[in-house]
């Protein structure tokens, strides 16, 4: 199946959850609830995000978490798993996941460090005399 496709199909799938769309990022897709990414689309395989309050889910269905490869460094796991495929065809156990995914990509956002300000934000040039 074309990655587009399956993109259309995996959205398709998930329109009982609000607010979910798809980006284009590095040969993949990025799949969003609003503004947060709680998932990814590569090689035709979906990977939801995972933290310690789904994990436990996708390892008793021995999934394994989505690995990248760059030239001349070591493999890079992420914490997005592979979706198992009977889950993706059945819409109503999909939205559970999906949820939690979400749930996990919003836990990690908040625990994210937020970007720095600098310290000379909203101070005014001296004044000329």
């Amino acid at each position: 199946m074309p990655e587009a496709t399956f993109k259309d199909y995996v959205l398709d799938q998930l329109k009982h959850v609000s607010g979910v769309s798809a980006r284009a990022m590095f040969g993949g897709f990025g799949i969003y609830k609003n503004a947060t990414m709680f998932g990814l689309i590569a090689e035709d395989e979906l990977f939801l995000k995972v933290d310690d309050a789904n994990r436990a889910d996708f390892e008793a269905r021995k999934c394994k978490p989505f690995v990248y490869h760059t030239q001349g460094r070591k493999p890079v796991t992420m914490s997005y798993w592979r979706l198992p495929d009977d889950v993706l065809d059945d819409p109503e156990a999909l939205k559970q996941w999906a949820m939690k995914a979400i749930d996990a990509a919003l836990k990690a956002k908040k625990a994210a460090p937020q970007p720095r300000r600098s310290s000379h934000a909203g101070l005014r040039p001296p004044r000329r005399r």
